[in-house]
């Protein structure tokens, strides 16, 4: 599942890598948490983050 987000991530909404790692760092193990560390780290939109949560549920 990580490597299904991380991909989406930056495939579909261009995060960078360094970002992505970034909040990978700092996520406690579960792959829901990334979007929302990336969110308050203001690495993402908050429509990015509503995106994220769709293709999370869909997934």
């Amino acid at each position: 599942m990580r490597k299904k987000l991380i991909h989406f991530l930056q495939q579909e909404l261009s995060i960078p890598t360094e970002s992505i790692m970034l909040a990978v760092r700092h996520r406690s193990g579960n792959p829901s948490q990334l979007p929302i560390i990336l969110w308050q780290y203001g690495l993402i939109t908050l429509e990015q983050l509503d995106l994220i949560f769709d293709w999370l549920e869909t997934a």
